[in-house]
């Protein structure tokens, strides 16, 4: 009795292991350019508002729709309290599979980095269609369906860039051009609206 016990036990892990692997496996696509335009992007003036223990400052109506290259979460950053995600994202040729068949992509430590190869794409080309994005959702659900992104999933997301005040004297601002690179480069994303394909 206790050894089948144990066979279930072990059948029941396995199962939620193999659910898990196919949970979190990469989309595929076939090549070709699968989003086609730019983020959108129109500057605001308008007032801070609360969210949780922080004040955020419109900076910035976006809106982008992208290929997901690449999905970071946060739990123990100094940032991880208000954008507990980040995604690295691709439009143009940087949604074709055949050109990121010549990069390996990274995230860590709230950055993105592409590797080419010899037949890559020219990095400057590459860098002005992906962004590294630091997501602050604006609401539970919106958390939870960001939550589910996995990379290959196309997604439109719209919403406000922010900077962000928050306790100890916390401070985080967005990027506001796409041709930036380095340590202040990303967008910090307020999202208030979700579609995932």
């Amino acid at each position: 009795m206790f050894a089948h016990w144990r066979i279930l036990v072990a059948l029941g892990a396995f199962g939620a292991g193999v659910a898990a692997l196919v949970e979190g496996r990469a989309i595929d696509h076939p090549p070709g350019v699968l989003v086609e335009a730019e983020p959108w992007q129109r500057l605001v003036e308008r007032p801070a508002f609360p969210h949780g223990k922080y004040q955020l400052t419109p900076l910035a109506e976006f809106d982008v729709e992208a290929r997901v290259l690449s999905v970071e979460k946060y739990r123990m950053d100094g940032g991880a309290a208000v954008s507990p995600i980040d995604f690295a994202l691709g439009w143009g040729p940087m949604s074709d599979t055949a050109v990121l068949s010549h990069f390996r992509i990274r995230q860590g430590g709230r950055f993105f980095s592409i590797y080419p190869d010899e037949q890559a794409l020219d990095l400057k080309t590459a860098m002005l269609n992906a962004s590294n994005m630091h997501l602050i959702p604006a609401n539970d659900l919106i958390e939870d369906r960001l939550q589910r992104v996995k990379p290959g999933n196309i997604v439109r997301l719209r919403g406000q860039l922010v900077s962000v005040v928050g306790p100890n004297n916390f401070t985080w601002t967005s990027s506001l051009t796409r041709t930036d690179t380095g340590n202040g480069a990303c967008e910090l994303f307020y999202v208030e609206s979700l579609e995932r394909r």
